[in-house]
């Protein structure tokens, strides 16, 4: 609005430089694009990266099945190889224990996976998440947490939108505003203004 009301007041004042007609222009279009262009393309990749990830979770919610474990004792090693801060940090709220599983073909497997903590006394069960092949696996990523990660990428995208319209905007007027400094200069120059100078008025 008050681009809008700076161009209006610019058209028709006699002290309006083109300078000041075309920083109000850039301004006006900034705004329209930041209310029309900004939210569009935070739309399309929310919309876009919640149909990948939907169709993620479909996938691994087909391909994952879940089944309960039974702890037969405590890892010497990590279920998730060498050790890191990532590791670390999981194995304060897990433990690497040895369970075992039937797998979805009947077979009875053993082997070496992450347990909660409250879990991983032996012969206590837990749910433990598989592929077809009764290996373990990750816990399939639900709709839900598909939709909170669209909606994160969607504000992504319009913040970035609305960053770069503001950036090209602030280089445009910067632009504007070094070109009047570069008139006034040369103005000034060509008026020569002699105050100051030894002996003027003599």
């Amino acid at each position: 609005m008050r681009a809008a009301t700076g161009l209006w007041r610019w058209r028709h004042n006699p002290l309006r430089r083109t300078t000041d007609l075309v920083e109000a222009w850039i301004a006006l279009v900034a705004i329209v694009l930041l209310c029309t262009a900004v939210p569009l393309t935070g739309w399309a990749a929310g919309t876009s990266a919640y149909g990948s990830l939907s169709r993620a979770a479909r996938a691994q919610q087909a391909q994952r099945l879940p089944t309960t474990a039974q702890v037969v004792r405590l890892a010497h090693g990590s279920a998730s190889g060498p050790g890191s801060v990532e590791t670390a940090g999981e194995e304060r709220l897990r433990r690497s224990v040895v369970a075992r599983w039937t797998a979805p073909d009947g077979s009875v497997r053993t082997g070496t996976v992450m347990a909660a903590r409250q879990h991983s006394a032996p012969g206590a069960a837990f749910r433990l998440w598989t592929d077809r092949e009764g290996r373990p696996a990750a816990p399939p990523m639900q709709l839900g947490t598909a939709r909170a990660h669209a909606v994160v990428a969607g504000l992504t995208a319009a913040l970035l939108a609305g960053s770069l319209v503001e950036l090209v905007r602030r280089l445009a007027v910067r632009r504007l505003v070094l070109r009047r400094y570069a008139r006034l200069d040369r103005a000034w120059a060509a008026a020569g203004p002699d105050w100051g100078r030894t002996g003027t008025g003599s």
